[in-house]
């Protein structure tokens, strides 16, 4: 309990001194309305008396079960309203998803329901976060080929119809063994060798040629490895570093199945978050690229076992390695040069290793008592 305790204590600490995204860059970027024309209220939040439903954009998430697409409909449903969020899948959401806000079906693939439901709903944002991962493509290079690929080209032509602004996630797998690796540059050779990783080389440069060819909103992020307490590992080779966490609390033991001294770049899933909302607040003119990288902490196996043992010392880890997966994460970078997005947007990270494994471990271990209260 005592542990329980000092990891809340730091948490909340940690928290309080986070800013708060402001609503008022939201409305700014979503309607260029001018920031002159609003009133700070007494708690510090900013506030549009004027503005409306029909000033705010409406937003579409793709692929919104996976790790990222709940998180951010719950960001962006606080900003700009429930209403204004539809998350999609094509599977069915539990409960507490289906009733924080509105969810439908869409298959990226059925062009035609996806051209109806942004016609239906008057979408202007779509965020694509349907995509198969990179262990998993690699088991199923047809199904990553169609989803990947062909569900993008969906994306991209309807957002072009409708003149909406699009997010694409990429990735750190859209680089390869010949990219320089520590640190990894925005514009260098890519060359990846996972289905993964050329599906989203693709869609960085696709999205790009649309953007100079028919004028497309396209914005997109590399993400690093995402780590989050709250969703389940979907496939990728930076998986371990969620799993280990759960391990940790529930029975002190994990098998690693990367090398012990594989570096790759990490973030906390708060901050990727906020990341990719700056990012779709930003003003157009400020965006230099289209595609940026970010970066917040980078670590191996190793580092995050030691880290980890500072509050759970019993912990013992293996390794079993896969060697493919291994060969994934040993062409991928050890570190993202991102002082282009922190330059254009603003972007600064808030987590770095101490305070993930804190965040993580704090909630984990919480989340593990209150089920075994029930």
């Amino acid at each position: 309990m005592m542990l329980v305790v000092q990891l809340l204590k730091g948490a909340a600490k940690h928290a309080g001194s986070r800013p708060q995204c402001s609503v008022e860059r939201l409305f700014t970027a979503a309607r260029g309305i001018s920031s002159s024309s609003r009133q700070s209220s007494a708690s510090g939040r900013s506030q549009c008396s004027a503005c409306t439903d029909t000033d705010l954009p409406k937003v579409l998430i793709t692929g919104g079960l996976g790790q990222l697409g709940v998180g951010l409909a719950k960001m962006l449903r606080r900003r700009i309203g429930k209403t204004n969020v539809i998350l999609s899948d094509i599977r069915k959401p539990p409960n507490h998803v289906y009733h924080n806000g509105p969810f439908i079906f869409s298959d990226i693939l059925d062009y035609k329901n996806l051209r109806e439901i942004v016609v239906n709903n008057n979408i202007s944002w779509l965020v694509h976060y349907s995509a198969v991962l990179s262990a998993v493509g690699e088991n199923n290079v047809a199904l990553a080929k169609e989803v990947n690929i062909t569900g993008l080209h969906n994306i991209l032509d309807i957002a072009t119809e409708h003149g909406l602004r699009v997010f694409v996630p990429s990735t750190i797998g859209a680089f390869g063994p010949s990219s320089p690796r520590d640190p990894t540059p925005e514009l260098c050779v890519q060359r990846p060798r996972t289905i993964y990783g050329v599906s989203k080389v693709h869609a960085e440069l696709m999205g790009e040629y649309y953007h100079h060819r028919y004028g497309l909103d396209f914005r997109c992020l590399r993400y690093p490895g995402i780590i989050s307490a709250d969703s389940q590992p979907g496939g990728g080779t930076t998986d371990y570093a969620v799993q280990i966490f759960h391990a940790a609390v529930k029975t002190g033991q994990f098998e690693c199945n990367l090398r012990g001294d594989t570096r790759l770049p990490m973030m906390y899933i708060d901050d990727c978050l906020r990341a990719t909302l700056e990012f779709l607040e930003a003003p157009a003119e400020t965006l230099v690229n289209r595609t940026y990288n970010i970066n917040a902490m980078s670590f191996t196996p190793h580092d995050l076992t030691q880290e980890i043992q500072k509050f759970l010392p019993d912990l013992k880890v293996t390794y079993n390695v896969d060697p493919v997966r291994q060969a994934i994460a040993d062409g991928w970078p050890m570190a993202l040069e991102d002082s282009a997005a922190r330059r254009d947007w603003g972007w600064n990270h808030e987590y770095d290793l101490p305070e993930l494994v804190q965040t993580m471990v704090t909630h984990i271990t919480m989340g593990n008592q209150v089920a075994q209260a029930y």
